[in-house]
Order: C-alpha cells, then sequence, then structure tokens
C-alpha cells in the first residue's frame, strides 16, 4: 500500500508548489536536491515553475532531510492521472454544447489524433490516399535549425512529424516553430493543445515528409534514445549549419537559469545555460560545435553540457542565439 501512494503524484494549489521548492533551495543547494530526489536539475526546475507535478515520494524525502511539515491543502494523483477520462461524460458535454455527437470539428480532429497516436499508427492494412507533394528545400541554416528542433522536442512515425512543446512557457515559440515548417516545406501544421499535460503538439501528417527528413536530412524514425542519434554529417561539416542545429537543440532540450550562491553572507548571482541528451553521440558532437566556437563547455553525468561562466554566456548569445523568447528573456532578465 505504501508503495502505491508514493507512486503517484502532488497537486498543489496554483503558485504552492514554486513556493515548496523555493523554501526547500533557500535551505540547500539544487544539486543537494537532485541527490535527495533522484531526479535531474531540469526536472527540480520543472517542479519549480510548475511545468509539471511533483513527485510525492520525492516530496516526502525533501521534507524529511530538510525537517519540515508536509505542505497542507495537496491531492494525490495517479502518474497517468490525466488519461483517465469517462468517454460518457465527454460524450454528454459534446451532446449538450452542440445538441448532438461529433458536432465539433476541432474536437472531431483532437479525438481523431489521440485514436492515431495511441492506435491508428500502428495498424498496417490501413487504405492510405496517395501522398501529397511537399516542397523539398535546398540545404540551410533554417534547415539546419529545424533538424535541431527535430532532435529536441520532435519526433517521427512512419507518417507524421510532431513537435510538443509546453504550452504557456513555449507559446511564442511554438509560433516560430510552426511558421519555419510552412516555410520550409509548405505543407499545413495543425495545433494539439493538451490541456492536462500542459502541452502543444504541432502536427504535419505527411509522408513525403517523413520521407525527406529520413532520407535526405538523416533523422530517424521511432525512439531517438535507443537509437543514440546524432547530427548528421551534412550539419556538422558546416560551421554555420550546427551553429543553427544547435541553437534549435538548445532551444528545445536546453534551459538559461539564474545561479545564486552566497559567500561571506554576500549573494551572488549569474547566468548558466545547460543543455540535456540521454544520447551519447549527439552529446559530444554539441560539446565539440562549442568548443570549436570557443567556448568551454563541461560535461557533466553523461548527460548534461552546461556553460557556466559569464564570458561564454555573452559569446553563446552573440554566436548561437536563440530564437526562444522563454531562454532571451531569462538570459536579459
Amino acid at each position: 500500500m505504501v508503495k502505491k501512494i508514493k507512486s503517484k503524484r502532488v497537486h498543489f494549489p496554483k503558485g504552492e508548489q514554486n513556493k515548496f521548492i523555493n523554501k526547500i533551495l533557500l535551505r540547500t543547494t539544487i544539486k543537494d536536491v537532485t541527490k535527495i530526489c533522484n531526479f535531474s536539475e531540469r526536472t527540480i526546475r520543472d517542479w519549480r515553475r510548475e511545468k509539471f507535478l511533483m513527485d510525492y515520494e520525492a516530496l516526502l524525502k525533501l521534507c524529511k532531510k530538510i525537517n519540515i511539515s508536509i505542505p497542507p491543502n495537496i491531492k494525490l494523483k495517479d502518474h497517468y492521472w490525466y488519461v483517465y477520462k469517462g468517454a460518457s461524460i465527454g460524450g454528454q458535454t459534446v451532446l449538450k454544447k452542440y445538441g448532438k455527437i461529433g458536432g465539433n470539428p476541432e474536437y472531431r480532429k483532437k479525438k481523431w489524433y489521440e485514436w492515431w497516436e495511441k492506435e491508428g499508427k500502428f495498424k498496417k492494412n490501413l487504405a492510405i490516399k496517395p501522398s501529397i507533394p511537399i516542397k523539398e528545400p535546398r540545404k540551410s541554416k533554417k534547415l539546419a535549425e529545424f533538424v535541431g528542433i527535430v532532435m529536441g522536442d520532435g519526433g517521427l512515425t512512419e507518417r507524421q512529424l510532431i513537435i510538443t512543446l509546453h504550452h504557456k512557457d513555449d507559446r511564442e515559440y511554438g509560433e516560430f516553430v510552426s511558421t519555419l515548417i510552412k516555410n520550409l516545406f509548405n505543407v499545413p501544421v495543425s495545433k494539439y493543445h493538451r490541456k492536462k499535460i500542459s502541452t502543444n503538439s504541432f502536427v504535419v501528417s505527411r509522408t513525403k515528409l517523413v520521407k525527406f527528413c529520413t532520407e535526405k536530412l538523416g533523422l530517424k524514425i521511432g525512439n531517438k534514445i535507443k537509437q543514440q542519434i546524432d547530427i548528421p554529417l551534412w550539419v556538422k561539416n558546416d560551421k554555420e549549419y550546427s551553429i543553427a542545429c544547435v541553437r534549435g537543440l538548445v532551444d528545445t532540450d536546453g534551459s538559461v537559469f539564474t545561479h545564486k550562491y552566497k559567500v561571506n553572507n554576500k549573494t551572488y548571482k549569474y547566468k548558466k545555460l545547460t543543455f540535456t541528451t540521454l544520447s551519447r553521440p549527439l552529446l559530444f558532437s554539441v560539446y565539440k560545435i562549442l568548443r570549436d566556437l570557443k567556448l568551454n563547455p563541461r560535461i557533466a553525468r553523461d548527460k548534461d553540457i552546461w556553460l557556466d561562466s559569464i564570458k561564454d554566456m555573452q559569446k553563446y548569445f552573440q554566436t548561437v542565439n536563440s530564437h526562444n523568447p522563454k531562454h532571451l528573456k531569462r538570459y536579459l532578465k
């Protein structure tokens, strides 16, 4: 029974999860928190900005270690609580709102997408219409940045390109990504909002686009970590393409934050950047590109690349820069 309870997520009142993490970080460092919870620094920061619900077992460990009480007014939810929604309740809601089932085109598109992700894309005998042509762009910095975005927060199935971003933090960046794809390939981009997990998925359903990505760009279908993906050679062999690709990678799987510490009761703070990947070839390729730009990256725990110094941060944003307003605002703040 205890094990079952500990496998849950903690639902705080709005704003309280951020306050709880800040309270913890006043008493210890984020590195110590990662050791106590056995989660990455990126996950702790995501909890802090309430991107995801906090793990209950981690909360118990922190309260015990820091010697504080468990926060009041919290609720426990299963890890995949957002999946379980009664079909009859949904049907009654649609019937009440539209007078008939299926009366809302956006609702039908959303449900089709959910069916496709869960079941449809695995079916082999579906009647498939002839592939619709796409524009096949020449190799360019924009195309190299697209490759970085897909390797970061994107993925390919047999017939779809899907890029998933946080619906609030990456709202403006999502518009940039959608426009970039439309301009590169002349294809429509559908957006599916998943309120329960706070994401927007940008989806292109084009078999020829998937084929172009795999055959011409060097991207892969399926699990990126199992396949240990790497930056394609046509990108790595060109300095400008490499810079653009790293920008796409860091804009999706990177983070900019303020590091604070005290010396003799005086508080110091400066900006840091980190990029995380579980693909070792990709990790070392990004590391080499940053080194070739005369930066001083360091690798931590075989999955994180850090830029720690003020000088490196200034040079990164001068040389590589970012198209993600979230990163720019945090750097300039």
